[in-house]
């Protein structure tokens, strides 16, 4: 029986299957989110490829014409003037194909995750 895949490949096979505009662009958010947060488990869970680190950290995904991230937290609200360009929800931002990830704007939402959700488990610990 062959064995199961792991979540690095379940999230290779994700970005392998994509529509092949949206490659790059997914291999770009993964690389942002694993620098930003290198001790974060990767997976997929609702069939995107997902961030956990002391919670909820980020998703993104693939569709026919952009690819999404989805911003978990209060960062949503700090950033909320740089996200608005390219906001479609309170949650979620959408980088249609050809369009460069917005590296900076990224790398602080996902930094600020992780501070929160660090900040909250260890508020957690002291009760």
């Amino acid at each position: 029986m062959p064995s199961p895949r792991t979540a690095k490949q379940q999230v290779d096979a994700y970005i392998a299957a994509a529509p092949r505009p949206a490659r790059p662009m997914l291999r770009a958010l993964r690389r942002i989110i694993r620098s930003c947060a290198p001790d974060a488990t990767e997976k997929l869970s609702y069939g995107m490829p997902y961030y956990h680190y002391q919670g909820r950290l980020t998703y993104f995904a693939a569709f026919t014409r952009h690819v999404s991230l989805y911003v978990m937290g209060r960062s949503k609200l700090r950033f909320a003037d740089e996200m608005r360009r390219y906001q479609t929800s309170a949650s979620t931002l959408r980088f249609p194909f050809g369009t460069e990830i917005p590296v900076r704007l990224v790398t602080k939402l996902v930094r600020a995750r992780v501070q929160e959700n660090g900040a909250a488990s260890l508020a957690k610990r002291r009760r």
